[in-house]
């Protein structure tokens, strides 16, 4: 039997001029795994550690692989391949360039891209409005038309459409109403799951963090520093970076116990 895919970060590093944001990072998520998160605070290299594994920069030391190869190498049929069985939705996701854009189209692309891609088992455009939390009817409003937060869920559901290995989301609901973000998070993870999709989640909403991820890693100082269930990352800190981060959501810590 196959090994499972993989993507990782090995001994990754990196830094803008004059500013050192990675220092030996070590991160593997492999398809079939349970969600991930991914936490720190503002500034810690959460979204530079994203963009490497998507292969949008090349890392200063060290590897961001898929499967073995580095990703910011892939080409032709391997990146066509790479771009469909690892889908990255970003917090900047929501441009908008052609005015006649709907979610249906939206929805039909990402298909055309995973065949290219060698994926041919997309799912239904009704099945993945409904995974985010929006009607059938909504498949063709005009994107224009949606609010920031239907355009983010719209987004989400392109990304989870052509059932991919894993998925990668870096602050995937910013501009949902939060008191939509606990439903939408419940029927992502069914979804998920039952597209056997790994997640990695990088975001400052611990609340959401915590209910779709078991486990999380801590980035800090330009390592992950710790790794567990966030509840107990949080009580018992064992980097004072995770202190910090315990006393300005004190609110969140204390629903978690």
């Amino acid at each position: 039997m196959a090994a499972p895919s993989s993507l990782t970060a090995a001994d990754v590093h990196f830094s803008y001029p004059g500013l050192p944001v990675l220092a030996g990072v070590d991160l593997s998520i492999e398809a079939g795994q349970a969600p991930l998160g991914l936490v720190g605070a503002s500034g810690a290299g959460k979204t530079t550690l994203l963009d490497l594994l998507a292969g949008v920069m090349r890392p200063g030391g060290g590897r961001a692989t898929f499967d073995g190869r580095g990703v910011y190498k892939l080409r032709g049929k391997e990146g066509k391949h790479f771009k469909a069985a690892v889908r990255f939705m970003s917090q900047y996701s929501l441009t908008i360039t052609d005015p006649r854009d709907t979610p249906k189209a939206r929805l039909k692309n990402a298909a055309a891209r995973a065949r290219r891609g060698g994926r041919t088992h997309s799912v239904e455009p009704a099945e993945m409005l409904d995974a985010v939390g929006l009607e059938p009817r909504y498949l063709t409003r005009s994107m224009v038309s949606l609010s920031g937060g239907e355009r983010q869920r719209v987004s989400l559901a392109v990304a989870l459409a052509t059932r991919p290995e894993i998925l990668v989301l870096d602050e995937p609901l910013t501009a949902v109403d939060p008191t939509a973000r606990g439903q939408i998070a419940r029927s992502l993870s069914g979804t998920v799951e039952r597209l056997g999709t790994s997640l990695l989640v990088a975001s400052h909403d611990l609340e959401l963090v915590n209910r779709l991820c078991p486990e999380v890693v801590f980035l800090a100082e330009g390592r992950l520093v710790d790794r567990g269930p966030l509840p107990e990352l949080l009580a018992q800190p064992s980097h004072e970076a995770i202190a910090e981060l315990a006393r300005y959501a004190d609110r969140a810590v204390q629903r978690f116990r």
